[in-house]
Order: C-alpha cells, then sequence, then structure tokens
C-alpha cells in the first residue's frame, strides 16, 4: 500500500532506569509501524542507573541514542528528541508502551485530518482493560466537583469532572481537550508553531499544558480509538513522591496560566480532594494523599531537579529562579503581562471600532486580546473619521451620545481573565477637514492617550493603527515600533474626508514599520508603497467559541422562528449590505424566514414589513454563536463597492467554524473558498444560490467545513504579529 505524502515520522522514548521495561517497546515498533513508512527511533536517556542504555543499543542497534547526562525530567527528555528530529511528525512514547499492530497508521491518518495536530491512542492494560485516557481541561468547579464526588461519579458530569469516564466515549473517535501522555503523536505543523515542552514540570502536567496550548493554537488534540497501546505503567499509584508531584503540578500549570488567585483556588480544590482521601481511606491506604497535603501546604514554586533536595531554602529559590528564567527566555512569548521591557513590550492599539458598543470580533480587538495573554496591552477605542453631522451622516445624535457614554467610562479593565488587558475612550474632537482643528485634537487625544500610558507603564509601546486618523496622533509619539493593521481602505467609507484621509493613509504606509493586511487585493495595489514592509496576515477566529450549539442551546426567539432559516449576523451597515438583495430574498422566497441579527445604520422597515423577516437587532458577542447554529444557510450579501472589494470578512471563518453552508456575492478573498462557499456575481445566481443550499445542504460536510479553519486562531495570529513587531530595531 502506497504511503500518503506525510512529513518524514520520528518515534522518541524517554527512558529513566527503564531497562526492565524498554526493550517490549522497542520490540513492538515494527509491527506497530507497519503501513506507516519508515521511521527513525530516538532514545533519550536521563542518566539512567541500570543498563537501560546497554539494552536498547542490543534490541534496536539502529536507534538513536541520546544521553542527556542528567535527569531533567520527561519534558526535557521529549525536547531533546524532538529537537533531533527536525522536520519530523513526533511520536512520543512511555518506555512502558506496547504498540498494536498497525497503531502508527491509524494515529497518522487520524492526523491527517483538517485542524488536528496531536493525535492519542486507546490506552489499555495488559489484560485489555480500558484505561480511561481522556481528559476535559482543567478548571477549579472541576477540581471541587472530583473533592466532594469523587473522580468517576464527578466525570460522569462534564462541568464538575475532569476524568471522561463514560466507556462509550472511548470507542468513537473524538477532539478532546487533552489525553495521558503515555503515548501521543504530534505534528511537525504543531511542533513548529508551538514553543517546547515545559521543563519546570519535570514529571507530570507538562503533556496537559502542550495540548491546551495546541488547542489554544488551533490544533486539535483527536483521540483514535482504533490505534491501541498498552500501558503497563502503575507507578504513580503506588509512589506517594509521584502523586504528590502530580497534585502539585496541577496546581502550578493553574497558576501559570490563570493567574495566583485562580492558582490559589486550585490549590484549595485540590487540597480538599487530597484531605477527603486521606481521611476517607486512613492508614497505609491514605498515604500518597498525606504526601500530597504536605507538598500542597508548603508548595514550591517549582519542583526541584535530582540532586536539589538537599538545597538550602536561598539556594532552592536561586535555582528554582533561574531555571524560570531561562525557560521564560527559551519561550517566543511570555507566560503574564509583565511590566514592560525591552524583551517584552506593552502595546498600545488605536482602534477603529470601539469596545464598549461595537461587535468585539473585530480584528484588532481580538489581536489584542490574544496579546494580552503575554504583554500589556491598551486599546484606544475609535477616534472616528469625522464628526457626524446632519444632512450627512445617518442617526447623528445617537452616534453623537454612545460616543459620549463610552468617553465617560474612562479607562477599564473589561476582561476578568486578561488583568493586562486595558481599554480607554479619549475625548476627540473630529474635525479632520480643518488643519488647525486636526492639530487641536491629535494634540487633545495625544495627552490623555500618553497620561494613561505612563499610568500603566507603557513608555516604549509597540503602537498598532488600524484607524488613519490616529497618525496625527502618534507620528511624534516615542514607540518600539509601528504597525499599520491595514484591515480596510478607510479612504472609501462613504462619509470620510476622502482626501484628507487618504493623506493620512499615505502617511502611515510610508513612515510605519510594517503593514500588515487582511486582503491581498489591497496589498498587492500598495506594494509600491510598502515594499518589504508589507505582510500579509490573515484573519483568525475563536473555534472554541463559535462551535455549534444543538437546538436546546439555541435562544428561544430564534426557536420560535420557523424554518428553514437563511441567516446573517453582524453590523447592518448601508455601505456594506445590499439592502436589495435582502429585500428580493423576502419576497422571491417567502417559504423561507431570513433572519437578521446586529445593528443597523438605515431604518429597517422595508425589511420588517414582509411576513418572513425577522430583524433581532443587537446580540452581545457571547450570544452570536448560539443564534448562528440555528441558520439553515449563511448569507453574505454584501453591495460591490471598493471598501468591498478589498475587505476580508471575519463573518466569513465564524460561518465556517459553525459548520454553516455559506452563500456569499463574490469579492477577491474568496478565491481560496470556492470548495466550502458558493459565490455569486449578481443578485439572481445569489437567490439560486440560496435556493440550491437549501436543497442539498451546501458543498461540503459541516464537520469537513469547520474543520478547514480549526487551524486559524486568534493566538496564532497575535503570535506573528508579536514576532513581527519586536523584531524591530527598539525604542525611538
Amino acid at each position: 500500500m502506497a504511503v500518503p505524502e506525510w512529513p518524514p515520522l520520528a518515534v522518541v522514548i524517554v527512558t529513566y532506569s527503564s531497562g526492565k521495561v524498554v526493550e517490549g517497546c522497542l520490540r513492538s515498533l515494527d509491527a506497530a509501524l507497519a503501513g506507516a513508512g519508515p521511521a527513525r527511533v530516538v532514545v533519550v536517556d536521563n542518566a539512567s542507573a541500570d543498563d537501560t542504555v546497554e539494552r536498547v543499543r542490543e534490541v534496536a542497534p539502529e536507534a538513536e541514542v541520546i544521553q542527556t547526562g542528567r535527569n531533567a525530567g520527561f519534558a526535557a527528555g521529549v525536547n531533546a528528541g524532538i529537537a533531533a528530529a527536525d522536520g519530523c511528525d513526533v511520536l512520543v512514547l512511555n518506555p512502558d508502551i506496547r504498540l498494536a499492530p498497525g497503531s502508527v497508521l491509524l494515529l497518522r491518518q487520524a492526523l491527517a485530518l483538517p485542524g488536528t495536530g496531536i493525535a492519542a491512542p486507546r490506552l489499555t492494560g495488559e489484560t485489555g482493560t480500558l484505561h480511561l485516557s481522556l481528559r476535559r481541561r482543567p478548571t477549579v468547579p472541576r477540581a471541587l466537583g472530583e473533592a466532594l464526588l469523587g473522580g468517576h461519579r464527578a466525570g460522569r458530569i462534564p462541568a464538575l469532572g475532569e476524568l471522561v469516564v463514560d466507556p462509550a466515549a472511548y470507542d468513537r473517535p473524538q477532539a478532546v481537550d487533552w489525553a495521558a501522555g503515555a503515548a501521543w503523536l504530534v505534528s511537525r505543523a504543531c511542533l513548529d508553531a508551538l514553543d517546547p515542552l515545559d521543563e519546570r514540570y519535570f514529571l507530570y502536567s507538562e503533556e496537559t499544558e502542550y495540548m491546551l496550548r495546541a488547542g489554544e493554537a488551533g490544533f486539535a488534540v483527536r483521540y483514535e480509538p482504533r490505534a491501541v497501546a498498552v500501558h503497563l505503567g502503575g507507578e504513580q499509584s503506588t509512589s506517594s513522591r509521584l502523586w504528590a508531584l502530580s497534585s502539585a503540578n496541577r496546581v502550578r500549570m493553574h497558576r501559570e496560566r490563570y493567574g495566583r488567585p485562580r492558582g490559589q483556588l486550585m490549590r484549595l480544590a485540590v487540597g480538599l480532594n487530597e484531605l477527603a482521601r486521606a481521611v476517607a481511606r486512613g492508614g497505609a491506604g491514605g498515604r500518597r494523599h498525606r504526601a500530597a497535603l504536605r507538598q500542597l501546604v508548603s508548595l514550591r514554586e517549582w519542583p526541584l531537579l535530582p540532586g536539589e533536595e538537599g538545597a538550602s531554602p536561598a539556594r532552592t529559590a536561586e535555582v528554582s529562579s533561574a531555571r524560570a528564567k531561562e525557560i521564560s527566555q527559551s519561550r517566543a512569548t511570555e507566560a503574564s503581562p509583565a511590566r514592560e521591557t525591552a524583551a517584552s513590550p506593552g502595546y498600545v492599539c488605536f482602534s477603529a471600532q470601539d469596545w464598549w458598543y461595537h461587535n468585539r470580533a473585530h480584528s484588532d480587538f481580538q489581536l489584542m486580546r490574544s496579546v494580552a495573554a503575554h504583554r500589556k496591552v491598551l486599546v484606544v477605542n475609535s477616534i472616528g473619521m469625522r464628526m457626524p453631522m446632519p444632512g450627512r451622516s445617518t442617526q447623528v445624535l445617537r452616534r453623537v451620545g454612545r460616543k459620549l457614554r463610552s468617553v465617560a467610562m474612562l479607562v477599564r479593565r473589561p476582561l476578568r481573565e486578561l488583568p493586562g488587558f486595558y481599554v480607554m475612550s479619549p475625548l476627540p474632537l473630529p474635525f479632520y477637514g480643518s488643519p488647525l482643528a486636526r492639530r487641536v485634537n491629535a494634540l487633545l487625544v495625544r495627552a490623555q492617550v500618553l497620561a494613561v500610558s505612563r499610568a500603566l507603564g507603557l513608555r516604549h509601546p509597540v503602537i498598532m493603527v488600524t484607524i488613519p486618523t490616529a497618525w496625527d496622533v502618534v507620528r511624534p509619539m516615542r514607540r518600539r515600533a509601528l504597525v499599520f493593521n491595514r484591515s480596510d481602505r478607510h479612504s472609501s467609507f462613504p462619509e470620510s474626508d476622502r482626501p484628507t484621509i487618504e493623506a493620512l493613509e499615505r502617511g502611515l504606509l510610508e513612515r510605519s514599520d510594517h503593514v500588515v493586511y487582511v486582503s491581498t487585493a489591497l496589498m498587492g495595489e500598495e506594494s509600491g508603497v510598502t515594499g518589504d514592509r508589507a505582510h500579509f496576515l490573515d484573519h483568525g477566529v475563536d473555534t472554541d467559541h463559535f462551535r455549534r450549539r444543538p437546538e436546546s442551546e439555541q435562544p428561544a426567539d430564534l426557536r420560535a422562528i420557523p424554518g428553514p432559516r437563511v441567516g446573517f449576523f453582524g453590523a447592518l451597515d448601508d455601505y456594506l449590505v445590499d439592502f436589495d438583495l435582502l429585500e428580493r430574498i423576502a419576497v422571491e422566497l417567502p417559504g423561507v424566514s431570513l433572519v437578521l441579527i446586529g445593528d443597523a445604520t438605515v431604518p429597517m422597515e422595508r425589511l420588517t414589513r414582509h411576513p418572513n423577516v425577522h430583524w433581532l437587532g443587537f446580540r452581545p458577542y457571547e450570544q452570536i454563536p448560539a443564534y448562528g447554529s440555528g441558520f439553515d444557510v449563511a448569507i453574505m450579501p454584501w453591495l460591490d463597492n471598493p471598501w468591498i472589494r478589498h475587505s476580508n470578512p471575519i463573518k466569513l471563518k465564524e460561518y465556517l467554524a459553525l459548520g454553516l453552508p455559506v452563500v456569499s456575492t463574490d469579492f477577491q478573498e474568496l478565491a481560496s473558498y470556492a470548495d466550502r462557499v458558493r459565490i455569486a456575481t449578481d443578485g439572481d445566481l445569489f437567490l439560486d444560490a440560496v435556493r440550491a443550499t437549501l436543497r442539498d445542504g451546501g458543498l461540503q460536510p459541516a464537520d469537513t467545513i469547520r474543520g478547514s479553519v480549526l487551524g486559524a486562531s486568534w493566538a496564532s495570529r497575535a503570535a506573528q504579529l508579536m514576532a513581527l513587531a519586536e523584531l524591530s530595531p527598539g525604542p525611538r
């Protein structure tokens, strides 16, 4: 059978005094690799005290043996093996694993599914007994549920248990939050996109942290039950030291991911679990739980390596600090929004939207939220492109009123989970047609932004500009780098003072350190100005948020609307949306319910007078996926104008992440989606495409449509932005 075009494969086995078990692991590889193509075998030995290395060389003379010279832990061993297997997919194995024949081929097939970064097999004991190896994301409520109900009882309720206990769940392939790390296959794309395993954990939780990180970067962890691995295991359940280390590392991981306050809550929850087990089992049966309690009460920052156990407290702190520094410097990003330094600058983003009343799905908000997981971020709400005036603007009083309410919010931290993310609304005077008024406005806005930036310690930030009117403000500001987020051609905005906005755009195009585009059409047109400073940075999508909800979780007002439903969510702006086309849908498809979700800048009576049109108005970002899940067809009925021709709507990936069939009018960035989206070049063809989609359900199955965007996370886009911005030479 021909082997598909996959990257080369390497099998990495980490050993530590594993002489008694590693032979069986190596001997199982020949049959396990059948049909999967050739594989390099890399054994990383962490200074074994027995004959492990000799046995490996005797049983598998072709294996590459890396002797680390010290026992730095499982993660360090895996990292060493990955480093030696450059360009390969990597199958990570414990030495006490016995792979079933053909299992590696099945794992590679699972890994080839769209959006997949890690594949894990079914784990069993020697007698074939199922090992419960699948896990949900660790949370404090789940740790409390396990403490109060026990792991197996809590596991029956997804919100209260981390362990997946339903045997039926282990019979079907599925994406999981994470899986036990005794055997797991990692794609080269995933390895290249992520930092190495975190070596500070020494043993336990390192694979949890890595798999969660993979999922957040858009790489699914997929369980494949047809691939079977026998896991001898059992040492953790009999060793008080290892059990205590496992419990303590659960707390450390939560602290590193979510900060010390939530880490303390996890510490209490895990401690309550261990206390309950210690009391219930008593005597020798509770020994490991008492050991865990002792570790949790006097929790070290990080576990000590072998040889460090007798160190003085001062030396322990010194070693722990040095190891943490070494790991953090090796990472492309940091674990928390620390103070601004040359190596980790803060960010100030001049947004084209307003956090307090626009849809928070816009790219500048999404990118900055992801950046704020690693850096301090100040988002400056939109300073506008002209003052709303009667006769040239719609809903003037409403626009002025909501901006004043936004300014009254001052500076806030709107997201509890992101303590380094700040939003401010300066008071602007957006009279951009007058040179004098522009200078006064720039001085006014700059003074407000600088005052807040200094209070937050942002003295040499990376400045990202999405709205061109910010050029007057940022031109003299000290900064680490200037990034122009060229998401749209704002001079094409109908209400803008075109010559003024074009001049501001030109200034940013010529003077920015980097210009990032979401439109290849716009990027090509401006390449003569931007040269090698231009970079394509496609939109991402929050795939965890935009997932299909069952009908029972869809809003009641949507469920009350009869099907089939043709739906749209987003801003109903008169310079974007073809309202004539929407009315044609209502008139020519009377048996269809047209569902519109979003704020509108025009009177909607022309549509709502039709009985099959249901305009639900604005809905919070948090509720949008539940509404979209009830659409039978998702539509993008755009006007044909310069704004749309240079656009790349985030909505497209959100529709696809929900697995929805999509019908859209044509624009350049759709070319690469023609296999998933029905594209219409006029109104008649648009209606025909809607009818065809209602009839056959779309061009591809829902799972395939969703899988096509699983790798496009906002976290990965933010990482690209940070790598680009922080390569600039330094403050100026």
